[in-house]
């Protein structure tokens, strides 16, 4: 099965660069980067020093409901370029694991596929998760502090 990591929609990402209303009304808060964490959820790269960037409230379920997560994100302050569908993980997946979970059409959990998951296995883990019907898309989420990084769907 082929993979790919898909990064946040660009009209999405460009409404909230123009200071657009984050998950809870809130305009997104401008930072500069220390460089060091700030992994960008549109571009799919680390946030360099000196660059300004966003930390908002983000859902990223179409609608409200119990397992409609929503939490913090970065996302450059400019307007940067989508990263391209890929089979490889991209290069913000740089800590050690990362939760990977599948989610069903209706867009909530399916129990017992989650776990937390050396980087360097996410992609195998996925491909075997979406092997499953039940199984619609993965997150990967920071083990650390459940934050969302990216999507994995079928290519």
């Amino acid at each position: 099965m082929t993979i790919q990591f898909t990064a946040l929609p660009t009209e999405d990402v460009r409404a909230l660069q123009r200071g657009g209303p984050d998950a809870y009304g809130q305009t997104p808060e401008r930072k500069i980067s220390d460089g060091d964490g700030m992994p960008c959820r549109h571009c799919l790269r680390n946030i360099a020093a000196g660059d300004v960037y966003l930390i908002l409230a983000y859902r990223p379920f179409p609608n409200p409901q119990p397992y409609a997560e929503t939490g913090p994100i970065f996302l450059h302050a400019q307007e940067c370029e989508r990263a391209a569908g890929a089979g490889l993980p991209p290069e913000i997946l740089d800590s050690p694991d990362y939760i990977v979970r599948g989610y069903g059409s209706d867009d909530r959990i399916v129990y017992g596929s989650g776990g937390v998951i050396p980087t360097q296995a996410i992609a195998a883990r996925a491909e075997t998760l979406l092997e499953r019907e039940d199984i619609a898309y993965v997150h990967v989420r920071s083990a650390r502090n459940n934050c969302y990084q990216c999507r994995i769907e079928r290519a």
